[in-house]
């Protein structure tokens, strides 16, 4: 079992990777909704309800787990990592991939939540890269209370996108990274309002890098047929319409 965590539905986009990259795996997908969006939430908040999952994961027995959730990376990973044995993959915005790829006169703009945007881990990684002269940040809070709602289309949202989008000059640049998993269900009418960028997200990679360590621990299933356990706060679903319906959504 692995354990997969999000502040809410967005770490379903991974978990989406997940399951097409390791198809004999079984998931619990822990959403918390009691406290979702973290975009307004202390770091020291969001430290409680990310340990508070991965207690939870513990006593389920997992074998790994998964942050979905960038903001819970940048807020706790390193804590996690020091005070649990449990292997822990956290998903990042995809900023390395942008600067190996983008063309070197090309701007990279990085769309995440503020609590994202402003933490030490994510400035030390574009600092690390030197990237900092071709970088735009953009903080697209609304994007998760959308998602949350389930309004993926529609006038609201893009009028949202182009205002906040637009406050950038887009023809200078070439990758929009998506910091936010819940970001990636917006990917296509991205693209579709600005031609010109491309979307990197950090799911497949996160994916890939899932197996990497099963392989390399002997962890890795090779047979059988996986399932998915849906938790909110810790409370399991009973109704798993709405999450089968957003996983079905993303398989179009």
């Amino acid at each position: 079992m692995i354990g997969v965590f999000d502040s809410g539905i967005g770490g379903l986009t991974l978990l989406h990777e997940l399951t097409r990259t390791l198809p004999h795996e079984s998931f619990i997908y822990y959403a918390d909704k009691e406290n979702v969006p973290y975009s307004y939430k202390t770091p020291d908040q969001i430290r409680a309800f990310v340990e508070k999952a991965v207690k939870f994961f513990l006593e389920k027995e997992c074998k790994m787990i998964v942050l979905a959730c960038n903001t819970a990376t940048n807020v706790a990973i390193e804590y996690l990592r020091e005070n649990y044995e449990i292997p822990i993959v956290a998903i990042q915005p995809a900023v390395k991939v942008a600067a190996d790829f983008s063309e070197d006169h090309k701007r990279i703009l990085t769309c995440a939540t503020p609590v994202t945007l402003s933490s030490e881990r994510y400035n030390k990684l574009v600092k690390s890269l030197s990237i900092e002269h071709r970088l735009d940040n953009l903080p697209l809070p609304k994007l998760v209370s959308f998602a949350e709602s389930n309004v993926f289309e529609g006038a609201g949202v893009e009028s949202y996108l182009k205002e906040e989008i637009g406050k950038v000059n887009t023809p200078d640049h070439h990758f929009i990274v998506l910091g936010c998993t819940h970001f990636t269900f917006y990917e296509d009418l991205i693209e579709d309002l600005f031609p010109n960028l491309k979307v990197l997200d950090g799911n497949a990679g996160t994916a890939r890098q899932v197996k990497r360590l099963l392989e390399k621990d002997g962890l890795l299933k090779s047979s059988g047929s996986g399932f998915i356990y849906f938790y909110e706060s810790g409370k399991i679903v009973e109704d798993t319409s709405q999450y089968k319906e957003l996983l079905a959504r993303l398989r179009r």
